[in-house]
């Protein structure tokens, strides 16, 4: 039986037809295997009722971020119900934007063990390199992309890093993964802009995230 998902993609700054792209591209091995459903932001968490198998967020929780009063759509209730849904079995992949503009949402950041604290506003040649013994990315799999180098508050302690990354702007944490009560979080921090997105390590590292989440192994 195919595994259900549940994919939101996509928001202000991150065009979810990259996203769309990117991740369909990626889990072509694996298609047939896999029931995609593409909700948004606000269908979220009215669709974790329907208890599916994994999902992956790649939005952040700003909804107009350049407006004077900047909403958001994730609260408190949301996140307390989103946590449950992982404890109690779900897989959930904070990929890019998933990890950001959360770090006010505790019930949230406390399931991902980490979020998106900074990015300079240059995009630049950033670097990722794979940690040993992964078996997310093998470990000469390091590639380059021009991306928003993402710099992220992680509790290392409490999870397992398989991800680093460098640019000219100093030096991160980019993947992480760990159980969670009954289910399994991963957030993956790469990537912004389409050649990124489709970069061929970055696709594999984004089907194996999928594999992950869904079937809680690669």
């Amino acid at each position: 039986m195919a595994k259900r998902v549940t994919a939101v993609l996509g928001d202000f700054y991150h065009r979810r037809s990259w996203a769309v792209e990117a991740l369909e591209s990626a889990i072509q091995p694996i298609r047939e295997q896999l029931d995609i459903e593409y909700r948004t932001v606000d269908q979220l968490v009215e669709s974790l009722a329907s208890k599916p198998d994994a999902v992956i967020l790649f939005a952040e929780n700003r909804i107009n971020p350049e407006d004077e009063e900047v909403k958001t759509w994730m609260d408190d209730d949301a996140a307390v119900a989103i946590s449950s849904y992982v404890e109690n079995g779900g897989g959930w992949l904070a990929w890019h934007s998933g990890m950001a503009s959360y770090e006010e949402i505790s019930p949230y950041t406390s399931m991902l063990h980490g979020y998106f604290k900074y990015h300079p506003t240059e995009h630049q040649h950033v670097t990722y390199y794979p940690e040993a013994n992964s078996d997310l990315i093998e470990e000469g799999d390091s590639f380059t992309i021009i991306d928003e180098h993402y710099f992220v508050e992680c509790d290392q302690a409490e999870t397992n890093v398989f991800l680093t990354s460098k640019s000219v702007d100093g030096s991160s944490i980019a993947g992480w993964y760990h159980d969670y009560g009954k289910g399994h979080v991963l957030c993956l921090a790469p990537a912004h802009l389409k050649d990124g997105l489709m970069h061929p390590t970055e696709q594999k590292l984004v089907l194996n995230a999928v594999k992950n989440v869904c079937f809680g192994k690669v």
